[in-house]
């Protein structure tokens, strides 16, 4: 099947959003507030870049960051590094003054800030924090960038403008992060992850069947109190996804008929469609990346094509990470609520007792494996709508290529070519489908939370 046959629905949805236009990124001449050379603008984006990079690495091997944890936390660093750099960006405003209780430390008037500085104390503090369980490889790894980032962009500056940008940057970090331990379920959730408080509910008030942990492994409920999380931009009453359809065993009911065009999909899966479901199941602990951070995958690379500034790109991952954030509050929100039951099981028990997912993992020898928590809607298709939103909202309709699993030799993974990000989320949604754990109503309703997510975080007050 064609996985751009939904992309004019969702280039007409982005227009419709507002999203489909440069904003952020377009260059305009600062306001003569600040000496060129001092602006965040005058600097490039290496710091924010380089940051990225490495939590790419370390969230293949955090424990307890997995969906939705981790674009919370993306979320909080993104922002830490914002308020960091904002003070040297004229045109923009510090989101301190639209958080309810986020209070954020000011720059002494008419002294010298240097910017990268104060966001890489930024970033490392909020590695520090956010990753203290880590394996201290990756510590070592953090305290090595820091220092670094430091040295090199020190050099440049008195001994005095870089003691001030640090500590500035740091009391950032500080004061962000206890705005995050406000957020009482979202905070230390990582900790817990598979709470044994959470006991799923085995049949519906019609007598539906609904999610159990799943074959082959069985595992617990991830995260299924994540609904209760904190959001950036959502408002309450847009947290619940439209009612999916009406669970059905009957052959003639649409349910059934979106279980069986799983079923078909994967025993008839051709290369191509083999190639699309491993390339974004970005499902595997200590194998990929999670699903979220995919998408910051695709921002630093488009962040190094296009040569990105430090202002351009502190605001491209705040955004990017604030609606990744929303839309996993909302997913999971939606999935416990109405705890649909996956294909695997749905078609194992009503069409064919032996059938499995296309989905694997190497690492453990498992075998057709679906994800851990029900499937309605799709966290994948949430983060793919969300960041392809923020990704056309903040560069434009441009042509992109997928590089994010170069190299890796236990799937396919070769690079992809997008005309445009539309193209690149709906493929990233709807490629749940051939790798057999999401019905196509999953897909559909995921997209739209995840547009909507973005959609919130552009009206925020960025710019004066």
């Amino acid at each position: 099947m064609n996985f751009t046959v939904k992309l004019k629905h969702l280039l007409c949805l982005l227009l419709i959003l507002g999203l489909g236009l440069v904003s952020s990124c377009s260059r305009d001449e600062e306001d003569d507030v600040l000496s060129a050379d001092k602006i965040t603008s005058a600097f490039s984006a290496k710091v924010p870049l380089e940051w990225n990079k490495l939590l790419l690495d370390i969230d293949r091997y955090s424990p307890g960051y997995r969906p939705p944890a981790v674009a919370r936390m993306m979320a909080y660093m993104g922002l830490a590094a914002y308020e960091a750099a904002v003070p040297g960006m004229p045109n923009n405003n510090s989101m301190s003054t639209h958080f309810t209780g986020l209070s954020v430390p000011t720059v002494e008037p008419g002294k010298e800030y240097n910017w990268p500085l104060a966001v890489n104390a930024a970033y490392a503090t909020m590695f520090k924090v956010f990753y203290p369980h880590v394996n201290t490889f990756y510590i070592d790894k953090i305290n090595s960038l820091e220092t670094v980032l430091q040295v090199e962009n020190a050099a440049n500056v008195s001994k005095e403008v870089s003691t001030r940008s640090i500590a500035f940057g740091k009391a950032v970090a500080e004061a962000v992060y206890s705005w995050s331990k406000t957020d009482a379920q979202g905070h230390d959730a990582f900790k817990d992850p598979r709470p044994s408080s959470y006991i799923p509910p085995a049949t519906g008030a019609n007598g539906e069947k609904l999610w159990q942990p799943t074959f082959p492994d069985y595992t617990p409920a991830l995260f299924p109190y994540w609904g209760k999380v904190r959001t950036f931009a959502l408002k309450e009453s847009e947290k619940m996804a439209k009612p999916p359809l009406t669970w059905s065993e009957d052959p003639n009911s649409k349910f059934y008929n979106q279980a069986k065009e799983v079923k078909l999909w994967v025993d008839n899966a051709t290369e191509e469609d083999k190639w699309i479901a491993e390339f974004w199941s970005d499902d595997i602990f200590e194998l990929t990346f999670e699903p979220a951070a995919r998408l910051i995958a695709i921002a630093n690379q488009m962040v190094v094509d296009e040569e990105v500034r430090l202002d351009e790109a502190v605001e491209i991952y705040t955004k990017l990470g604030l609606a990744l954030s929303d839309a996993a509050v909302a997913v999971w929100h939606s999935k416990y609520a109405y705890n649909v039951e996956r294909p695997v099981t749905y078609i194992r028990r009503v069409m064919d007792p032996n059938w499995k997912t296309l989905l694997n993992n190497p690492l453990k020898n498992v075998i057709g494996m679906s994800p851990e928590f029900p499937a309605y809607p799709s966290g994948h298709s949430g983060f793919g709508g969300a960041g392809a939103a923020i990704l056309t909202h903040m560069f434009g309709t441009h042509e992109m290529t997928d590089e994010s699993h170069n190299g890796r030799t236990e799937f396919i993974s070769k690079a992809r070519t997008f005309t445009n990000f539309a193209e690149l989320g709906v493929e990233d949604a709807y490629s749940r489908l051939p790798l057999g754990v999401h019905y196509r109503m999953d897909c559909d309703e995921g997209l739209r939370l995840g547009y909507l997510a973005a959609l919130r975080v552009t009206q925020l007050p960025w710019k004066k």
